[in-house]
């Protein structure tokens, strides 16, 4: 076994490889950029090692220096995670050659697999179902056109190189398919450096499922069941379970058997995945595999028992599997969401900064939490937005999304935003919660991206009771400070008037509460809420006892309001006395400024292109600028015809969120 591995990646994943070798006695090396000095994985490992400034590129792309890292010290082997050079053959092959030894499969299997063409073939020979599409690369737009009208439309346009969502477009009709080959092409070249593009078939109403395969360098290869992994955004997971609340075990059992036959084919050594196009039908085509550890691989460890990592350590090392097919069992569901640094009520456009607070949920009652930062930290600008996992294990489908409704209710993160209260809505969503869902699911039901309104909660008065016992707890503190003068002291109303609602909009709800044994007890409308609590000022998280159903819920005050959220819900509310609510209702509205002549950011990042000059007539759906941040390029585009009046900022700018790009006439 190795005394020491270096691990070629950074964030939660590096963190989740230090964990298990720690725990098979191995010393670990992190290597981290400047953007990186100060983060997590650099402070578990044993050793860490500079390799580069902040962009991946001069830094966890460059095998040299990483291959240097090792040598300096004295690392055997290397553990890649997964994106940056985890799936890259070139890789795999220089560190054999170095005498090191790469904790993932050989280069070969990396070859075969990394390109989506040569798989698809390979795919066939090992009589694996593939979906009906033209394998060789294209050259020209026009090209791309003749071909898919010949497959027939809808069709996937996909980079031979691809993964983890980018060069992938779906195509509906010529105009699309001449655009998305271009835009396919130009993302290829960016991120992969491998420009050929191909085309398939699109599933309509399509489950994405995949099969993790394990094998090792003796000729066994096993399946470990699978992942639903059709809750997705732009082709990017959000949600992934195990195991599918969809497939029958006939199905899962044909799927499982291909993913090994084609692992065996390509003499698979290492943990990987083989992911399957499934149809209403239960029809099921090879997509592509994914020849390293996936995001997801905490559900497969949850309902198997087995430490992924330590097994791919374990080959790497030489060992033989010590199980078989028959030996790995099913033990409950598992679920998983990914916690990204993005802002849902702005389309989810990436959001950096430091982490005022992170409070993640307890680890236990089969709640996990994979993460790479900690409180205090920075989220930076030049790595993906992910930046924690949170994992679930419960005795059924249902138990799990209990589980994870109350975990994400708890999971506290302030100074950037998060996707958290998305998920939390994801969660309670009835097609969610049904298991009647396809990759489409989000953008069927949030069409229009997500906004606060598109949450229901499951009770609406609810957040009126709670905002009420939460502003009289506020009172009973005040009333109980010292030095009051005697006859002024405070004096607790027990009726309020909750306001929430948009500003100009607000609408008004009588409640009345009164003190009860454990908490309070609170009228809204008829409607009675007993609410037992020790909860105290100060405390983001709100548990509480709710006519006998156990609850958590996030509290804060902004300004003169309590901000309330709970299963996705966000309300902002004013609690008011009976004449302060008069009083509220006759205050003037503002109207917002008018900013209809300005573009502005959307989000913090660099400025990459300015498109247009001063003077320059523009039309709507113009590209008008570029803004790049976590791996990610935004396009600006026009959204009503106009006349460039003035540029306000450069080309290579770091922009703030609302910053004045351009102004028109």
């Amino acid at each position: 076994m190795f005394k020491k591995i270096l691990i070629a990646n950074r964030g939660e994943i590096a963190c989740r490889v230090i964990k298990t070798a720690r725990k098979m006695g191995i010393k670990t090396v992190a290597v981290y950029s400047e953007a990186d000095k100060d983060a997590r994985h650099v402070e578990l490992a044993d050793e860490a090692v500079c390799i580069g400034p902040a962009p991946s590129r001069e830094s966890y792309l460059v095998m040299d220096n990483i291959i240097k890292a090792c040598k300096d010290t004295g690392a055997e082997a290397v553990h890649p995670g997964y994106g940056f050079l985890s799936e890259n053959e070139g890789f795999a092959k220089r560190l054999e050659e170095e005498g090191i030894t790469f904790i993932g499969p050989k280069h070969y299997s990396i070859a075969a697999m990394g390109d989506k063409i040569a798989s698809k073939k390979l795919a066939n020979e090992a009589k694996v179902n593939t979906i009906p599409g033209y394998n060789d690369a294209i050259d020209t737009p026009e090209a791309a056109v003749e071909i898919a009208k010949g497959i027939g439309y809808p069709v996937m346009i996909k980079a031979s190189a691809g993964g983890g969502g980018k060069g992938l477009r779906v195509a509906f009709n010529d105009k699309e398919a001449f655009e998305g080959f271009s835009a396919c092409k130009n993302e290829a070249r960016n991120s992969f450096g491998d420009d050929r593009v191909f085309i398939e078939k699109f599933v309509e109403e399509p489950r994405h499922i995949e099969i993790q395969v394990l094998g090792d360098g003796h000729g066994n290869a096993v399946y470990l069941w699978e992942r639903e992994c059709s809750i997705q955004r732009r082709h990017q997971k959000v949600i992934e379970e195990a195991p599918s609340p969809f497939i029958s075990e006939e199905t899962r059992k044909a799927m499982g058997e291909q993913a090994v036959a084609l692992a065996k084919a390509v003499k698979y050594q290492s943990a990987g995945t083989v992911e399957f196009v499934v149809g209403k039908d239960q029809s099921f085509y090879f997509l592509e595999m994914n020849t390293r550890l996936q995001v997801e691989h905490p559900v497969t460890e949850s309902i198997t028992g087995l430490d992924l990592v330590e097994q791919m350590i374990r080959v790497a090392a030489g060992e033989k599997l010590s199980f078989g097919q028959s030996d790995i069992k099913r033990n409950g569901w598992s679920m998983e969401c990914r916690i990204n640094a993005d802002d849902p009520y702005r389309n989810f456009l990436p959001s950096t900064g430091r982490l005022v607070r992170y409070q993640p949920p307890e680890e236990i009652n089969g709640v996990r939490v994979d993460t790479g930062v900690y409180e205090g930290g920075e989220i930076p600008m030049y790595y993906d937005s992910m930046i924690a996992k949170l994992i679930v294990h419960g005795k059924d489908r249902l138990d799990a999304i209990t589980k994870m409704r109350a975990a994400l209710n708890e999971f506290v993160i302030r100074g950037i935003h998060s996707n958290i209260p998305f998920q939390a809505a994801l969660m309670q969503h009835p097609r969610f919660i049904s298991g009647d869902f396809n990759t489409g699911f989000i953008a069927e039901e949030f069409p229009h991206g997500f906004r606060a309104s598109d949450v229901v909660p499951a009770d609406d008065k609810l957040m009126d009771a709670l905002a009420t016992a939460v502003h009289r707890r506020y009172l009973d503190r005040a009333a109980g400070i010292y030095g009051q003068l005697e006859g002024h002291e405070v004096k607790i109303p027990t009726e309020f008037v909750v306001a929430s609602g948009e500003p100009g909009k607000m609408e008004y709800v009588e409640t009345t509460v009164n003190e009860s044994a454990r908490g309070y007890e609170v009228n809204v409308a008829g409607e009675i809420y007993k609410i037992d609590t020790d909860w105290n000022p100060g405390q983001i998280i709100y548990k509480a006892t709710v006519n006998g159903k156990t609850i958590s819920a996030q509290v804060e005050r902004v300004g003169l309001f309590y901000r309330i959220q709970f299963d996705g819900v966000r309300v902002d509310s004013l609690v008011l006395t009976q004449a302060g609510a008069e009083m509220q209702k006759l205050m003037p509205f503002k109207e917002p400024p008018d900013m209809s002549k300005f573009l502005l950011s959307p989000m913090p990042g660099l400025l990459v292109d300015v498109a247009v000059t001063v003077g320059q007539k523009v039309e709507a759906g113009q590209r008008l600028a570029a803004i790049e941040a976590m791996k990610m390029e935004n396009v600006l585009v026009a959204t009503q015809d106009g006349v460039v009046a003035e540029v306000m900022a450069a080309k290579g700018e770091s922009l703030a969120v609302d910053q004045q790009i351009l102004r028109f006439e």
